[in-house]
């Protein structure tokens, strides 16, 4: 086992699971896609979702999921879900890509995936209400827009620069935590 290769596969691990915090199917869809196209090899049995079905599942639920979270009320149906969608996204994310070329046990790979994951998603659904309370709701679209753009870079640069993905999502993190406390502060000082 090459250690630069296992360290890459790990911080891309960690790039794709954080990318699933923000929109559970987009970095599945796209590391199904990149393996049938023989880009990135997913460990077993993980590559399964490239195959035609897993593609045309993924593919179904990407585009239902980026258009249902621009509808009010569907948006939260889909934040709710996500709950547990986000963490099982992560997990297998980074157990189909740290698989292959790390040591790690895939017990602890999908721990720290479904951590990650988890821990976005909650930091995501924590800060959307600020956007649905300053603004009547109005901003939810652009906001959810954000997320998938944000997802879709991080699941970008987590197979071409793994630790930029890794800067980034710590970034986007501390981001959602700010303007959650900023947030919360003022809505103490109003009351």
């Amino acid at each position: 086992m090459d250690v630069g290769t296992a360290v890459g596969s790990v911080l891309a691990a960690f790039g794709l699971s954080g990318a699933a915090g923000l929109n559970a199917w987009l970095p599945l869809f796209v590391s199904a896609l990149l393996d049938r196209l023989d880009v990135v090899d997913l460990a077993g049995p993980f590559d399964e979702f490239s195959s035609t079905a897993g593609l045309v599942v993924l593919g179904t639920l990407t585009v239902a999921d980026f258009v249902g979270d621009k509808v009010p009320v569907v948006d939260h149906v889909l934040h709710a879900a996500g709950a547990v969608v986000a963490p099982v996204s992560g997990a297998l994310l980074f157990t189909g890509s740290a698989g292959s070329e790390s040591d790690l046990p895939t017990l602890v790979s999908l721990i720290l995936g479904a951590l990650v994951a988890g821990s976005v998603h909650a930091a995501r659904a924590t800060a959307r209400p600020a956007a649905t309370a300053t603004t009547g709701g109005l901003a939810n679209p652009v906001v959810s827009l954000g997320e998938d753009t944000t997802s879709g870079l991080l699941t970008a640069l987590a197979f071409v620069a793994p630790i930029v993905a890794v800067v980034l999502l710590i970034a986007v993190v501390a981001g959602l935590v700010i303007g959650v406390r900023r947030f919360r502060r003022a809505l103490r000082r109003r009351s």
